[in-house]
């Protein structure tokens, strides 16, 4: 009853959304609470749906003060030097931009958290994108590939749950899997180069003049309050980083105290931080209302048992001769799974019972634990993931649109880093 329930819930959401019947925001509530009281479920889903909402505040919270800060950052022209050096130097080349564009967010992934890369990346790139006229969709599908690839790093969430679960040392997962890694990392920027071919191709066939552009224009705007201010922006931002790398601090308080602090520096009177905060408004409640309604849809669907119900059926359905090969099922079993459920319950209620499986046939602990990351790629565009909900606002684009956009890139990043790990034996094709 709960399996069918829960296979009923998954098709008619991802129907809804894709079919756009329902906005992102509408499913993301609605079709869970359906289910759930389909399912009998009505006197605990109260306390599920604030469970849910309790897990994702804290992200929630950072992301929503995050924006705060590098849009206020933006208005007082932080990032207006560096966008025009940029501009001078590539000459609005399409495919120099998304290069550059690939290079900055992949340093930016070095802190393990998707929406930095955005909101930094987008800060300063934005201008430049709008100015040009850019495919918006291929630069939101750039990120999440750089995402996704990035939310790998040992300090990152999937590769430490996949070795708690696995009780394996980080070296044993992380350094092997470094060359697959590598491989789609240099994907990533190919990838970048293609769809920057595209870009100036079809810019070009519009009579689109890319040497013009010299510099952003701003409409006579008083970006900056001076040389003072734009240095303090700067090492305000610096500090900023350096403490959500040490964690000196709980990531959310960070950026509270930060935007409280850019906001009194770069807009002393109060009238204009209201105005600030006016203008920034839209955006940020938009954001806000997406990865709330994910905190419902993750509380009903953990709570009322669903998410553990799907797990269970796709084992179940796996044939025991497919033993010897568990370790590259998993790693294909992994890109859906993470997509469908949340990284806790693929790695603590999935991956253990595979890898018990996978032991009997050879398989160690520590090819099941990196098997288990393949999907990381697909996983970043998960309803689940509340910073996708992010780029796709600060992008202004349509949240299905981009799902089957970005998906067939974000395969094929699992697919070439599957058939690495397979050819170097990062993963064993078959057990002993």
């Amino acid at each position: 009853m709960l399996i069918a329930l829960s296979v009923l819930m998954l098709i008619f959401f991802i129907y809804l959304l894709m079919s756009k019947k329902l906005s992102a925001l509408t499913a993301l509530i609605i079709i869970p609470t359906i289910f759930a009281l389909l399912g009998g479920f009505y006197s605990e889903m109260g306390d599920y749906v604030i469970k849910g909402l309790r897990s994702v505040a804290p992200n929630g919270i950072m992301i929503l003060f995050a924006m705060l800060y590098f849009m206020v950052m933006t208005e007082a022209g932080m990032f207006d030097p560096l966008v025009n050096r940029i501009i001078k130097a590539v000459h609005g080349d399409p495919v120099k931009i998304y290069l550059g564009t690939v290079l900055l967010a992949f340093i930016v992934a070095l802190d393990g958290d998707g929406a930095t890369i955005y909101i930094i990346v987008l800060s300063a790139f934005l201008p430049i994108y709008k100015r040009i006229g850019f495919s918006l969709p291929m630069v939101c599908c750039l990120l999440l590939q750089v995402s996704g690839l990035g939310n790998m790093v040992p300090w990152g969430g999937p590769t430490a749950r996949a070795v708690t679960s696995m009780q394996v040392d980080m070296s044993e997962v992380f350094v092997p899997l470094l060359p697959a890694l590598m491989g789609c990392v240099i994907w990533t920027f190919v990838l970048a180069w293609i769809f920057g071919r595209r870009e100036r191709a079809r810019l070009a066939a519009a009579g689109h003049d890319f040497k013009m552009i010299s510099e952003i224009k701003h409409d006579g705007e008083q970006r900056s309050r001076g040389p003072r201010t734009f240095c303090f922006n700067w090492l305000l931002t610096l500090l900023l980083l350096v403490g959500l790398c040490t964690e000196i601090l709980p990531l959310a308080y960070l950026f509270m105290i930060a935007a409280c602090i850019a906001l009194i520096v770069n807009f002393p009177d109060l009238g204009m931080q209201k105005a600030q905060l006016e203008k920034h408004a839209a955006p940020i409640i938009a954001v806000a209302s997406l990865i709330f309604a994910a905190g419902v849809f993750t509380g009903l669907f953990n709570g009322t048992g669903m998410v553990n119900a799907v797990g269970e059926a796709l084992i179940r359905i796996i044939p025991d001769s497919v033993g010897p090969y568990l370790a590259p099922v998993t790693a294909l079993l992994s890109i859906p799974m993470t997509w469908l459920v949340s990284n806790d319950v693929f790695y603590f209620g999935v991956l253990p019972i595979l890898a018990d499986a996978a032991q009997h046939h050879g398989i160690t602990a520590a090819e099941m634990a990196r098997a288990s990351l393949i999907g990381q790629p697909v996983h970043i565009l998960s309803p689940l993931v509340a910073s996708t909900y992010l780029v796709v606002s600060m992008l202004k684009l349509d949240y299905s649109e981009n799902q089957r956009f970005t998906f067939k890139w974000s395969l094929l990043s699992c697919l070439i880093m599957l058939v690495i790990s397979l050819v170097l034996g990062i993963i064993p094709l078959s057990g002993a």
